[in-house]
């Protein structure tokens, strides 16, 4: 199809912009390069062919040298310019991260959720957008378009398709025929490796293995053939509702990097100037009929322009480091306990379920809420029966089953939340948890204080933890450390059922990332001493704010008064060894829950630290570089003027793993006996 000229014209002009802003920044890389950046050089056809044509209702993830997307979608080069100096201004972080590291919500422009330039990692947050996009228009949630449906578009090099989670991504559009465009730039580099190392063969090769994902493979430095293709396919994909993939061969013209120099190490810049889109987009604007004398004007206002920017940008307003802390977290409408804890006349019931009742009355008040995980369908709903009877009540398109991928299962509600659903997901163990930490550390925790508070992730994400019944290696561990310290997630570790219900309503309405850790052996309250898990179940209206501990027991005030008095800090299992260790000391232990791990309730604990002058603290963790380790320090930091004794800890014995026999395990866990031992050491100290 012979392409217009009023487009060749609107292509020219930006791809001149986009190569004068690539030239003005190497002609002053002592001042640019102060911050690390990479261009669109050579690859500004393609990106120019997507980024004009792509709607406000649409969702792209730009790649770090996307600038040329950003220019077709309509950024200004001021607005540019202000990103590479990393000004207080720039639209997309207000100096907090890269260049070309965009994110936007801007109601007349396409959709740019937060991406880091992790490699790959944006693969599933934009897969897990074109999910959300499907689940809305199953369920009668999804605006009238007049036919303009929406598209997901994840842009990203071909060296970066190796990664495990690009993999992921792929298998789910083809699972579920999501509406997505993977959109893949080949300049057959790595940063120093070529092609011929690094892959057995090219992403149009790769992806027709994945049963429904059409491919494309073009030139990706004609503007023509780009436009046309990209149109074609964005027509597809609106109305059929199917993923593809271009593959987009290109010339690597710029440095990998400001701070990478291609000189260093590249032999090949002779023959990839020869593919240059530049040369061929002047051919094309005068082959349909566009002045030369234009072309030279539109070149010498550009340089112009680009001059001028340069120097606005340059001297505009750094960012206030006063902001330093600015959306660490998106603000919370949970900030109180609510609703009845204990109604009347209702009897106790275990924690799993509920967990159970708690999510059924989520989804039935809220549509935009789902369920999906592992083994969570109708089938089994869970291998700890959590979700039993959800799938079957909600259908299939609510609550439903993923393939084994965790990074996809916590990735996803990246762009999830970002179309404005909210999704419940479980990762089945937390001994599973680390294939997804990739995407919780890099996308969703700072997805908020990145985008300057435009995306925050609301999505709770529920992990069965702890050792319980034999579980051995690969069932049994605790995570907590690990978790805890990714700043931008919340974490909550309850250990009744009542707190399990009011922290996962408070989750579900929290707009921030949270981690529920759920004690596998407080479920049923099996375990002699845990009964105390079994609760009355709370109303329906029923939240406790998250980073509210919970006094389980208090000490007498003539204990207290006399010094006799000690504090156990706990959570989760620990809470039952404190409770049957302390009730050899009646009057004398009080025992605080902590129920939030991240953030803590800082009060609570220095409050208890100092009125009763001696600490203990209990985990079911290891000891050393722990989450429990650092919490003493804490203490110890804030209150040493205070404490009688040194911040006791008990916890596991420190293993490589949790052994499977149950004698082994028993040896290796904390129990009453142990914290109650270590009572005696303290208040007799």
């Amino acid at each position: 199809m012979k392409i217009d000229q009023s487009t060749v014209r609107k292509g020219f002009e930006l791809m001149c912009t986009a190569k004068t802003l690539s030239e003005k920044y190497e002609a002053h890389k002592e001042v640019t390069s102060k911050y690390v950046h990479a261009t669109s050089r050579g690859h500004e056809a393609i990106q120019l062919a997507l980024g004009m044509q792509l709607k406000p209702q649409d969702f792209v993830a730009p790649y770090y040298r996307d600038d040329s997307i950003l220019l077709g979608m309509g950024i200004t080069p001021y607005e540019l310019m202000l990103h590479i100096f990393a000004k207080k201004d720039e639209p997309f972080s207000g100096g907090r991260t890269y260049y070309s590291h965009p994110s936007l919500n801007r109601p007349d422009m396409p959709k740019i959720p937060h991406q880091s330039s992790a490699t790959g990692m944006q693969a599933i947050p934009m897969t897990g957008v074109a999910m959300g996009m499907q689940y809305k228009e199953i369920e009668g949630l999804a605006e009238d378009l007049n036919g303009e449906n929406p598209v997901s578009v994840c842009s990203i090099g071909d060296a970066a398709c190796t990664e495990g989670e690009f993999s992921e991504a792929l298998q789910m559009a083809a699972l579920k025929q999501l509406p997505i465009l993977y959109l893949v730039q080949d300049n057959e580099w790595d940063i120093s490796a070529s092609a011929d190392e690094i892959r057995a063969q090219d992403m149009a090769y790769y992806a027709r293995g994945f049963k429904g994902v059409e491919v494309y493979s073009i030139d990706g430095s004609d503007f023509e053939e780009s436009y046309n293709t990209i149109q074609k396919v964005l027509k597809l994909i609106r109305t059929e509702r199917r993923p593809f993939l271009i593959h987009a061969k290109v010339p690597l013209l710029g440095h990998h990097t400001s701070g990478v120099r291609m000189e260093f190490y590249r032999d090949d810049l002779d023959e990839h100037a020869l593919r240059d889109p530049y040369p061929k987009i002047k051919e094309l604007a005068r082959s349909v009929g566009i002045d030369e004398a234009d072309l030279i004007n539109f070149e010498a206002e550009t340089k112009k322009l680009v001059d001028q920017v340069y120097e606005d940008a340059f001297n505009a307003e750094d960012p206030d480091p006063a902001s330093l802390l600015d959306h660490y977290f998106a603000p919370t409408p949970i900030t109180e306990e609510k609703g009845e804890r204990e109604p009347k006349g209702k009897q106790k019931t275990v924690m799993v379920d509920c967990a159970l009742f708690a999510v059924r009355e989520l989804m039935e008040k809220h549509p935009e809420a789902l369920l999906y995980g592992q083994d969570v369908g109708a089938r089994l709903g869970g291998v700890f029966r959590e979700a039993a009877t959800l799938g079957k009540k909600f259908g299939e398109n609510r609550v439903f089953n993923t393939p084994i991928m965790e990074a996809f299962i916590i990735g996803s509600t990246v762009g999830m939340s970002a179309v404005g659903l909210k999704p419940i997901v479980e990762v089945q163990f937390a001994d599973y948890i680390w294939p997804g930490l990739n995407q919780l550390f890099t996308e969703l925790s700072r997805s908020n204080y990145l985008s300057n508070g435009k995306w925050p992730v609301s999505s709770v994400i529920r992990v069965p933890i702890g050792a319980y019944g034999s579980g051995g290696p690969y069932h049994s561990s605790s995570v907590e450390s690990v978790v805890t310290n990714i700043r931008g997630i919340k974490v909550v570790y309850p250990s009744t059922g009542a707190d399990l219900k009011g922290l996962m309503k408070a989750a579900y309405y929290d707009p921030n990332p949270v981690l529920i850790l759920e004690h596998k052996g407080l479920y049923w309250s099996k375990i002699k001493g845990t009964e105390g898990a079994m609760s009355v179940e709370p109303d329906s209206d029923y939240v406790i704010p998250i980073g509210k501990a919970r006094i389980v027991q208090e000490a007498d005030q003539d204990k207290i008064d006399s010094g006799e008095s000690v504090t156990v800090i706990t959570y989760g299992m620990g809470v039952y060894w404190a409770t049957a260790a302390a009730k050899n000391y009646p009057g004398a232990v009080e025992i605080i829950d902590l129920r939030t791990l991240s953030p803590l309730d800082t009060d609570a604990i220095y409050g208890a630290a100092k009125k009763h002058s001696k600490v203990l603290l209990v985990t079911e963790e290891s000891i050393e570089a722990s989450f429990t380790l650092g919490l003493a320090g804490r203490i110890q930091r804030e209150c040493f003027e205070y404490l009688d004794a040194p911040v006791a800890i008990v916890g596991a014995i420190d293993t490589p793993a949790i052994p499977l026999h149950s004698d082994l395990e028993f040896a290796l866990l904390p129990n009453a006996d142990k914290v109650g031992e270590a009572l005696r050491e303290l208040i007799e100290y």
